[in-house]
């Protein structure tokens, strides 16, 4: 029985995976902003387009 003691007690003392952890957080949330500003971003983007196609087709008619 001791020898899961010191096992448990090795575990609880590894910090190996919370710094992974950590970093997969990290990642995450810098990705969810990303997507977020792209989201926000796509229609302003999109109406821009349409607009210089609407004036470039008024132009060549």
């Amino acid at each position: 029985m001791h020898a899961w003691s010191d096992v448990v007690k090795q575990l609880l003392r590894d910090e190996g995976g919370v710094t992974s952890i950590e970093y997969a957080l990290i990642a995450s949330l810098i990705a969810v902003t990303v997507l977020g500003a792209v989201a926000s971003l796509g229609s302003s983007v999109s109406d821009l387009y349409q607009r210089i196609a609407t004036k470039v087709a008024a132009a060549l008619a």
